[in-house]
């Protein structure tokens, strides 16, 4: 669960040199922190944020944030009252990616500042639970505003957007006991406490198993549909309906990991099973040419199908998968067709697809010319809806060669990015393993010593 605790930062007469000397007391947080320049110093401390790999900055530099806000106050002259604010933002043990810790962190930071107010945030890793410090300055960058906080722009702001941003993604949030019977009704609330499953129950457990045998929200839906439910998506509140039931059930009723976007996070970053517990099984991505498996892909076809298999669609699964393709699991679908359609066709390179999109462009202008003059000549001839259907047809062929085009330079650059991710992660694995047999050995030799 997330859990949030703000405070105002009023002093800036301890220099920066001061807070950065290792021999004065330790920082033990954000409430240690009596300085703006201390509280950027502590945000960015390289021993928690594994040598800056999870820092980001608004409106600033990283190496000159302090620097950079001073400055702002100054020209506003501002430089009286609250100097700025350190907020932290922790998790559930566990439950979270370092990359989507800082993703959440970002992206709160730009939902409670709106980009007016300087901030850096960063992603500290040395402890059980991952926790985000967004520090921030009290003036607004184009108007000379103070940001104000209080009580009440705490629980409406601060957690009420934390919150928001964890339920999207399929986190828990920390809720009380009284709220959360207040939303059900007594009697469901009853049975759930005695362990007595209610009709919900069932539904429950449908979309827990469409989930886990999906990868993409259309295999969901799929699931779900062959299992005999109607999904009504197109609605303020999406809802389903159950085989032999006459009525709906909006899917938020199912509970906060039921709605249709913690769904797609938990698509996204599936859970390993209890023991014991049946995995249901994947529907993997199958590419075929004339019946049977291809095989020596090279260019665009060897590209595509190395993203499959980073972004696990493949029975052979990658060693650690990388949120830099990850991420993109919901475009699954595109690239299984754009797969098929590159094999289908035997374009291994750009130039090759540009070969094959220009006689497409040549035939849709003649096409185009031909139909402009029927419809002076002879409107009701039915070569015009002849030449219609031609015509969609050829737009989809070019839609989809615009596309290709466009997300191969995408996946060549999250390649990289998920190499360089897969990287560390051996090197990461590689030293809790040294550490772990350093660890036997020196329990081995004191057991000696005692015998």
């Amino acid at each position: 669960m997330a859990y949030t605790s703000i405070l105002a930062v009023h002093r800036l007469d301890r220099s920066v040199e001061y807070v950065m000397d290792k021999d004065k007391t330790s920082r033990t947080g954000a409430g240690s922190a009596s300085s703006l320049a201390e509280a950027v110093d502590d945000a960015r401390d390289r021993e928690k944020t594994e040598c800056g790999v999870f820092e980001s900055a608004i409106g600033c530099t990283l190496d000159t944030a302090y620097r950079d806000m001073r400055a702002n106050k100054e020209r506003w002259g501002r430089m009286d009252g609250v100097q700025g604010y350190h907020l932290v933002q922790s998790f559930a043990e566990g439950e979270l990616t370092p990359e989507l810790a800082h993703r959440i962190g970002l992206e709160l930071a730009e939902r409670l500042l709106h980009g007016q107010y300087p901030a850096v945030v960063a992603t500290h890793l040395n402890t059980h639970c991952l926790h985000n410090h967004i520090v921030w300055d009290s003036v607004a960058m184009d108007t000379g505003r103070k940001y104000r906080s209080s009580a009440r722009t705490y629980y409406t702001g601060v957690r009420a957007e934390s919150d928001r941003l964890c339920r999207q993604y399929g986190l828990s949030v920390i809720e009380s006991p009284e709220s959360e019977r207040g939303k059900k009704q007594y009697g469901k609330w009853l049975a759930e406490q005695n362990g007595k499953p209610t009709w919900r129950t069932a539904i429950r457990q449908d979309v827990d198993s469409a989930i886990a045998a999906s990868l993409t929200w259309r295999q969901f839906v799929k699931a779900l549909e062959g299992q005999g439910y109607e999904l009504r998506m197109q609605r303020k509140y999406p809802t389903l309906r159950p085989p032999g039931k006459e009525r709906c059930v909006r899917f938020k009723t199912l509970g906060k990991q039921y709605t249709p976007e913690a769904i797609r996070m938990r698509i996204l970053y599936p859970r390993r099973g209890t023991k014991g517990q049946a995995v249901p099984r994947v529907q993997y991505a199958r590419l075929r040419t004339r019946g049977r498996p291809v095989r020596g892909f090279t260019g665009l076809r060897a590209l595509y199908y190395r993203y499959l298999y980073e972004l696990g669609a493949l029975p052979k699964k990658p060693v650690y998968p990388g949120y830099a393709v990850r991420q993109d699991i919901r475009k699954l679908d595109q690239y299984v067709e754009q797969m098929r359609f590159l094999s289908r066709h035997g374009i291994d390179s750009r130039e090759q697809l540009a070969e094959y999109r220009k006689p497409l462009l040549d035939e849709i202008a003649a096409l185009t010319k031909e139909r402009h003059g029927l419809y002076r000549s002879a409107p009701d001839s039915p070569r015009i809806g002849q030449i219609t259907a031609r015509l969609k047809v050829l737009r989809k062929e070019i839609r989809m060669c615009g596309r290709i085009e466009k997300h191969s330079m995408e996946i060549g650059q999250r390649l990289a990015e998920a190499r360089a991710e897969q990287k560390k992660y051996v090197e990461k694995e590689k030293q809790k393993g040294a550490d772990k047999a350093e660890k036997r050995r020196d329990a081995l030799q004191r057991d000696s010593r005692f015998h």
